[in-house]
């Protein structure tokens, strides 16, 4: 049945020219964010984070490429999930606020003052649009029929995406004094793990449990009657953030230990989903999935070991930032960001035959740009650690190869949905 004609107990996801929308500014920015990293290499290597084009590399993720990726994906995949439709008003009214994520990435690098604050303001007020969205679909899903989505992971993920904008507003306000009496480098701590741990970790484990086995045709996960792992994360998400404000290494480590937990039950179905898969050949979502619970893997140790027996250096910290932020969330929202978006092109078909799901996904594209996101990753979070600008640069050149494939698969679904 066509998307547009669903009867009232299925929900009307948004319409595919705003997905296609919201998933076009998320790639254009994606591409920006791996040739910034390109011509950034050196600092990566040396100065890490602080260096003003390493700033803007990982903002134009952050906030160019997350925000209109996640909103995409879930004004699709949450109508269906929580059976009630989304509103076409907001979800338009927010997508040009959005579209000043960019520029704020641009102004948080080079410390422009009136460019971050014009910015900030437009970033909030789409994100508050989209918070509504997501808060109202949550709260207008039926009572006593199976959902396929957790309601309660979804509202603590936008909470903590709100908590995560009002710390970095906070900042760039404080410039590098402490915030709420939190030294600088704590709270961006705070900042960063609200953001991937809290929001976008938090959502991958509320929508995830239900959409990796759909998208992969694999059994479903069994029935809860609580959302153990987005409450069991939460909890280990504030853990983490009370012990980074008190400096306290215990309620830290013990935070990164209960996130753990929860994010390896999530971890062990997504195995299973790899093994049970009925689909014709490995698909972009699943590679994803896998290789960022790698990435993610990777970040844990790597931050364990920071929290226990090594020294935070700024190389190390680099290669944490790029492992979680990039290799883990960003990873795992790309990966699924191709075949949601040929999910939507076949949903908005018009009444009447149409081709099957298949012709509107470039699988192969996308299996390439998730081994070039791979060893793009891989080769960079390394040659931070190593402190080697050629290491850095070749992985960001990989990472600028695999955004082209990204951007070519995109518009191969779009040329699709316009063919047939």
């Amino acid at each position: 049945m066509n998307a547009g004609a669903a009867g009232p107990r299925v929900g009307t996801p948004a319409r595919f020219g705003l997905v296609a929308a919201y998933f076009g500014v998320a790639l254009a920015s994606w591409a920006a964010a791996t040739v910034v990293l390109v011509v950034s290499a050196p600092d990566v290597a040396v100065a890490g984070l602080a260096a003003p084009n390493v700033l803007l590399s990982v903002h134009l993720v952050a906030l160019g490429f997350l925000p209109p990726a996640v909103t995409g994906a879930a004004l699709h995949v949450l109508p269906t999930l929580l059976r009630n439709s989304a509103s076409r008003a907001r979800g338009w009214a927010a997508l040009p606020l959005l579209c000043f994520g960019p520029l704020l990435a641009v102004g948080i690098a080079h410390d422009v003052a009136t460019l971050i604050w014009v910015s900030a303001c437009a970033e909030t007020l789409g994100f508050a649009l989209v918070a509504w969205e997501l808060v109202t679909l949550a709260l207008r899903a039926p009572r006593g029929r199976m959902l396929l989505a957790s309601r309660a992971g979804i509202v603590l993920s936008t909470l903590h995406a709100a908590a995560a904008l009002a710390f970095g507003a906070g900042l760039a306000a404080r410039d590098w004094r402490p915030l709420f009496g939190i030294p600088h480098d704590r709270a961006i701590a705070i900042h960063l793990h609200l953001a991937v741990l809290g929001w976008l970790t938090l959502l991958i484990l509320a929508v995830g449990r239900t959409l990796g086995p759909m998208l992969a045709l694999a059994p479903a996960a069994g029935r809860r009657r609580l959302p153990a792992e987005e409450l069991v994360l939460t909890g280990g998400v504030w853990l983490l953030a009370a012990g980074l404000a008190l400096g306290s290494r215990p309620l830290e480590l013990a935070g990164a230990l209960v996130s753990l937990a929860a994010v390896a039950s999530f971890a062990a179905l997504m195995a299973r989903v790899a093994r049970q898969h009925r689909l014709a050949g490995l698909e972009g979502p699943i590679a994803h999935l896998l290789t960022g619970l790698c990435f993610l893997a990777q970040a844990a140790v790597l931050g364990i070991g920071m929290l226990t027996w090594l020294d935070p250096t700024p190389q190390r910290l680099t290669a944490y930032v790029v492992l979680l932020l990039v290799g883990w969330a960003g990873g795992v929202t790309l990966g699924h960001l191709g075949k949601l978006f040929s999910l939507s092109a076949w949903a908005w078909w018009p009444p009447g035959p149409r081709p099957k799901q298949a012709a509107f996904y470039p699988r192969r594209m996308w299996v390439a740009e998730a081994v070039l996101f791979a060893v793009g990753v891989e080769a960079v979070a390394v040659g931070a650690l190593r402190g080697s600008e050629w290491a850095v640069r070749g992985g960001a050149i990989v990472l600028v190869a695999g955004a082209v494939a990204a951007l070519t698969g995109a518009v191969r679904t779009t040329v699709s949905a316009r063919a047939f």
